[in-house]
């Protein structure tokens, strides 16, 4: 059967230029060289290490001549501010976005309301970008300058290479920003459906980029309510996988065939690291068995954590 394709030619900034790609809209806090917080706009902003690393981390990609970029590369703060779909909110974005005000001429115009984050009240003798308060949840980050080499990276009139390949300056326009999460906020109703288990109306109103844009317009679109798609009865594991997986998981710390068979439902890829991280759990209380009621343990443990 013949393709019903056609080639498209690859541009420069081709998620916006070359295809329709969704993405997050995502208002960025930094500090200016006075202290007052900048907030920039964009969509460029995705999870980076999601597991197995000591920390969680976003990276963000901006213009290394915008103020986000110069003031990250100075302070190495910032929040991610996600705010809810709202017209006035997102006209009021695109505002935001646009190059060469400075962070007094911005802030002038913005309507929305800032206010200390958890950071600044835990550290008051530093001081931290201020957050949204009109944000569903906030990222406070940390830049972590120490990847690819970008300790020295400064703010300069005009960036040459060597560049770095995916942290600091990377281009004579570009920048990517590896960020530590070093805070999650949530707005209380979220939290307690993250905490709860999350049904489809407890979902936040989320806008989302389109991704293609023209010389005059951004592309938005509205958020619709989510639905639920179940998972295909029997893509589980069997009871005889687990118990043979934890029996090779540590010398010292054995499961019950119970505590396995709370397990069954868990995908089979993240089957060794949650055996893992149950069998560090057991060791720091010096426990050797691991039964049913401890697996209850470490679930509330998660659910706290979260």
């Amino acid at each position: 059967m013949a393709s019903s394709f056609e080639n498209l030619p690859i541009l420069d900034n081709f998620y916006q230029t070359s295809s329709f790609f969704p993405m997050p809209i995502v208002l960025v806090g930094t500090l200016d060289e006075t202290g007052q917080t900048n907030l920039g706009p964009y969509s460029l902003c995705f999870p980076y290490y999601i597991a197995g690393k000591k920390r969680y981390t976003m990276v963000l990609m901006c213009r290394n001549n915008s103020n986000t970029a110069k003031n990250i590369l100075r302070s190495k703060k910032c929040s991610l501010n996600f705010i809810p779909h709202d017209n006035k909110f997102l006209k009021n974005t695109v505002m935001l976005g646009f190059p060469g005000d400075t962070t007094a001429e911005k802030m002038e115009k913005s309507i929305f309301s800032l206010t200390e984050g958890l950071m600044q009240s835990e550290n008051s003798a530093e001081l931290y970008p201020q957050i949204v308060e009109e944000s569903f949840q906030v990222f406070e980050c940390t830049w972590d300058a120490s990847l690819d080499g970008a300790e020295n990276d400064t703010v300069q009139e005009e960036y040459l290479p060597p560049f770095h390949n995916f942290n600091g300056i990377t281009s004579p326009m570009g920048a990517h920003f590896i960020l530590s999460i070093d805070k999650i906020l949530m707005k209380p109703k979220y939290r307690k459906a993250i905490i709860d288990g999350v049904q489809t109306k407890y979902f936040p109103n989320i806008p989302v980029d389109y991704g293609y844009r023209d010389n005059t317009n951004f592309w938005l679109a509205k958020f619709k309510k989510p639905y639920a798609e179940k998972i295909p009865k029997g893509k589980g594991i069997s009871l005889d996988t687990i118990t043979y997986a934890a029996d090779r998981t540590d010398s010292d710390v054995k499961f019950t065939d119970d505590a396995c068979a709370t397990l069954i439902k868990v995908p089979r890829i993240f089957l060794k690291k949650i055996l893992q991280d149950c069998v560090v759990w057991a060791k720091n209380r010096d426990i050797t068995l691991i039964n049913e009621e401890h697996m209850q343990q470490i679930r509330d443990k998660r659910s706290a954590n979260k």
